[in-house]
Parts: C-alpha cells; sequence; structure tokens
C-alpha cells in the first residue's frame, strides 16, 4: 500500500477525483466555500479539489477554506499546498464576508464525534444553528448553492419498518437526552435549509452521511473504526459497548466523497440525500469478526458499559435506503467492506500509536 505525506492515500484521492471528473466539469473557474475544511471530510474536499485543479478541470477552482482549528487535531493542524487552496482562521458561528464571489457553499463544520459532542453540547448547537444561519445568508445573498452536512442521526432508532431508512422517514429521536444536541441541531440545520429555499428561492441540499470511515479519521475520534484501531495497535482488547448487537452499514471515504460531491454538483434544489453504503448492515460483533479476516489473526474483545464520556441511548440499527440517490445522482458505491477495512487498518497500523 502506498501513502503519502499527510493523513490521506494518494490512491483513494486518485480514485475520487477520477470518478468525480465529468460531474467536475461545472466547477471551473468557480468559487468554492467550505466550512469544516480541516475536519476529516473537509480535508478530503480540499485533496479532491487540489488534484481537479491539476489534472482534470480545464479551468482551476478557487476554493477557501474555513475552520476554527479547535477539533482539527494535529491531522488538520498542517494545511498542504494545493493548486486553487487557500485556508483562514475563522469561526462560523460568526458571521464572514467573502472578497469576491462564491458559487458553491459546502456546510462541513461541525463536531460529529460522540465523544466530542457530549463534551461541547453548546458548541454542538451553534456551529449547526448559528453557523448554518450564517452560511445560508451568505449564500442568498451570492445566488450560490449551499449544500449542507446534516447527519443519519436525524432519524434517531427507526423502528424495523423503517429500515432501511428512506429520507421520506420523519425520525423517532428525543429532545433531551445526551444525542440530543447533536441529533437536533442537525435536524434545526434542515429546517433552516428548507425554510430559505421555500421563502428565499436559496438552492439549498442536505447531505445524511451514514458512519464514513477512512484514512486520516483521528486516534482519538472516539467512533468505531478508529476506537478499534486503536485498541489494535496498542494490542488491547476490542471494547464493544452496550451489547455489541446493535447494526451499521459502513461507507469507505472514496464512496462517500463521491456521492458527496454528486450532491454538491447535481442535488436538486431543497432536496436531502441519504450518502452511505445499504450493506452489509452488520453488528458490531460482526465488525470485530471482519477486521479478524481482514488482518488475518484474532483480536480479543470485551463487552463493556458505555463510559461516561460516550453517550449511551445509540440507535440499535441504522442502515440507508438509496435509492433517492440513485435515481436522482446516479450514485453508486463501489467499495466492499473487507476492501474498505484494509486500506483502512493498513494506513491506521502504519499512523496510530496505540496509546490511549
Amino acid at each position: 500500500m502506498t501513502t503519502r505525506p499527510g493523513p490521506v492515500l494518494a490512491s483513494d484521492i486518485d480514485e475520487i477525483a477520477t470518478r468525480i471528473a465529468p460531474a467536475a466539469a461545472d466547477l471551473a473557474g468557480k468559487t468554492v466555500l467550505l466550512t469544516g475544511g480541516r475536519g476529516f471530510l473537509g480535508r478530503y474536499f480540499a485533496e479532491v479539489f487540489g488534484r481537479l485543479n491539476r489534472h482534470h478541470l480545464a479551468k482551476p477552482c478557487r476554493v477557501v477554506l474555513l475552520d476554527n482549528l479547535i477539533t482539527a487535531g494535529k491531522e488538520g493542524a498542517v494545511v498542504p499546498d494545493l493548486p486553487g487552496v487557500e485556508f483562514q482562521r475563522h469561526d462560523v458561528i460568526e458571521p464572514y464576508a467573502p472578497d469576491g464571489p462564491v458559487h458553491y457553499v459546502i456546510h462541513a463544520a461541525g463536531i460529529a464525534s460522540p465523544f466530542y459532542y457530549r463534551a461541547y453540547p453548546l458548541e454542538t448547537l451553534e456551529v449547526a444553528v448559528r453557523g448554518t444561519r450564517n452560511m445560508l445568508e451568505l449564500a442568498r445573498a451570492q445566488g450560490a448553492r449551499l449544500t449542507f452536512f446534516s447527519s443519519s442521526e436525524i432519524y434517531g432508532d427507526p423502528d424495523a419498518a423503517h429500515v432501511p431508512t428512506p429520507e421520506s422517514y420523519r425520525g423517532n429521536v428525543a429532545c433531551q437526552g445526551p444525542r440530543a444536541c447533536y441529533d437536533e441541531s442537525k435536524r434545526v440545520g434542515e429546517t433552516l435549509c428548507y425554510v430559505f429555499h421555500q421563502r428565499y428561492g436559496t438552492h439549498t441540499n442536505c447531505i445524511r452521511p451514514f458512519n464514513v470511515y477512512g484514512p486520516g479519521m483521528q486516534e482519538t475520534d472516539y467512533r468505531v473504526l478508529p476506537n478499534f484501531a486503536n485498541r489494535i495497535k496498542g494490542d488491547h482488547p476490542l471494547r464493544l459497548y452496550g451489547t455489541g448487537k446493535q447494526t451499521r452499514t459502513f461507507s469507505y471515504i472514496t464512496d462517500a466523497m463521491v456521492g458527496f460531491l454528486l450532491v454538491v454538483l447535481k442535488g436538486l434544489p431543497g432536496e436531502p440525500y441519504n450518502i452511505g453504503c445499504a450493506s452489509p448492515e452488520i453488528s458490531v460483533h460482526d465488525l470485530a469478526d471482519r477486521l479478524e479476516r481482514v488482518l488475518g489473526r484474532k483480536v480479543a474483545r470485551d463487552v463493556v458499559e458505555y463510559p461516561d464520556s460516550y453517550p449511551a441511548d445509540e440507535p440499535m440499527r441504522r442502515c440507508p435506503d438509496l435509492r433517492k440517490a440513485r435515481l436522482q445522482l446516479g450514485y453508486e458505491p463501489q467499495v466492499a467492506l473487507d476492501e474498505g477495512l484494509r486500506r483502512f487498518m493498513g494506513w491506521a497500523m502504519e499512523t496510530y500509536t496505540g496509546e490511549g
């Protein structure tokens, strides 16, 4: 496996840029404003835009990254030199005045790790509510397309009749509880997008990602795969919270990024889209079994209670219905789970310390 300096695989960036290149032609000569530009997803967007500028676009696009760097970690602290990409330190809960026209706004700023939104509930609410309002006002003034990164968490804990879960499902979400600051902030963010689209005609789209993983995730992210990789690197038993029977589908970063960019470039006005992988839906125990197969060795595991720092009351099932994204955007995931785990674990075993 070939790695490049920095927290991504060069082969993954090439794959994303090549797959999205036909749709990305519309970016030529345009300006993209990206919030959360040094987060996990923001770093991928920056690398892909740089690769598109270098190899695919007839005229480079200008990409302005905004981030306050509060949760960027060591992976996001160093901003790479990428063609057409620039960085400005800015907190999106404050208004932002661009220095020229903006054609696309990608609002990816947010606190997505349960560990961190448990620790910073008010900040989690502010970036998804006040930050979204600021970006919508900017997009309205500029006549830009805005894409808001929501979450599959807005569905809460769906009943079996709504799994796989379509965009039309209204959700089963608690407004009070350890996850409410994140779930409800994303729901309000989507409502703001709906209101601006309905009242002002602003072109808005909402992305609902389902369990995206890949190289570049911080070792201290505390979501399941970085957590497992950290434990494996440190030769410690895996910790499965709750019962370990909760199920998820997992989307490798290249598939997710192609889906995200298809929404940015081709999403129908006012529409939300599930982006993820529809299968396999597996339990956390099954995920540990998959890792054993990928690594070619046994991995010890313990089932433990939820720690105080990690919010309990998580959904028992999470699996997307992707028919809308397939029909309207031509979205089709291509990376099988075992292949994605192989890429992620190969990177993590070279990068993570195993401390924790």
